[in-house]
């Protein structure tokens, strides 16, 4: 009997380990280090503040006009990735398309709120409140550039019928990247209208 349950192998189920696609996992860690960023750089502009010497301004109009735009891009490229879902390569294209040509315009209306500040006589060196907004727009616009580089990766992926209902992961990385930016200047916009 002994030797009977000493032949006998127990096969334990494997452990199921949790896996994320490693260009995922990769944007992820962007993202966290980019909202770590933009933490720490708003706490230093409420310290900085808080002790005076605060040059006050008006905000460019053309960043609330701007934001509108950020956000119906957000809207197509939720259209893209729902379009990718279906196999609906042709409206895929074009969503992903509309949504680069609004993030080049919203980078155009970032410039011209620039413009706008130079004309109220608030410059980049001078008063930390004035330095403190081309920071926050030039940075997110930074980041703006690279998610224009993503959507164009994924639009010619979108070309080369590599983005579809079994093969998500590009259109989903863009998607995700897109619409953090997107509540990323919501936030820094809200932020610097509320803390002005």
């Amino acid at each position: 009997m002994n030797e009977l349950v000493n032949n006998i192998s127990i096969v334990e189920e494997p452990e199921e380990t949790l896996s994320m696609n490693p260009r995922k996992f990769i944007l992820w860690l962007f993202i966290v280090s980019i909202i770590m960023l933009f933490a720490a750089m708003t706490s230093a502009y409420l310290v900085r503040r808080a002790e005076g010497n605060w040059l006050e301004y008006d905000i460019p109009t053309i960043f609330s006009y701007s934001s509108v735009v950020l956000v119906i891009s957000s809207v197509t490229m939720h259209w893209a990735y729902l379009a990718a879902k279906k196999d609906n390569f042709g409206s895929l294209k074009i969503a992903i398309t509309i949504t680069f040509v609004l993030g080049v315009i919203f980078l155009y209306m970032q410039f011209q709120g620039w413009v706008d500040l130079v004309n109220e006589n608030v410059f980049f060196v001078g008063n930390p409140a004035g330095s403190f907004m081309y920071i926050f727009t030039g940075l997110h616009g930074f980041h703006l550039i690279s998610g224009l580089i993503v959507l164009i990766v994924a639009l010619i992926a979108a070309f080369r019928l590599k983005i579809h209902a079994k093969s998500l992961n590009q259109i989903e990385i863009a998607a995700t990247y897109w619409h953090f930016l997107d509540i990323l200047w919501l936030y820094l916009f809200f932020f610097l209208v509320y803390f002005h």
